[in-house]
């Protein structure tokens, strides 16, 4: 998938995260593997969206969870 492409799904996912506060879980979920997938096709990453990931991480860890397995590519 295109950067940009990636780019519009992770806007769709916070539009989508305002709207629904009750799926937030799975919607940061959905943004974890958005940007894994990112960087399983050696895209490299703008340091906003590592920050980003960093900070999805810290509130996985808050909550207890661990963040999605990175798909296979």
């Amino acid at each position: 998938m295109a950067f940009e492409g990636i780019i519009t799904r992770l806007n769709l996912l916070f539009a989508d995260m305002e709207n629904q506060p009750e799926d937030e879980h799975e919607l940061l979920e959905q943004i974890h593997m958005e940007l894994s997938q990112m960087k399983a096709t050696g895209q490299p990453l703008p340091q906003d969206l590592l920050d980003l990931e960093e900070r999805l991480n810290a509130e996985f860890d808050k909550r207890g969870r661990t963040p999605p397995a990175t798909p296979a590519g």
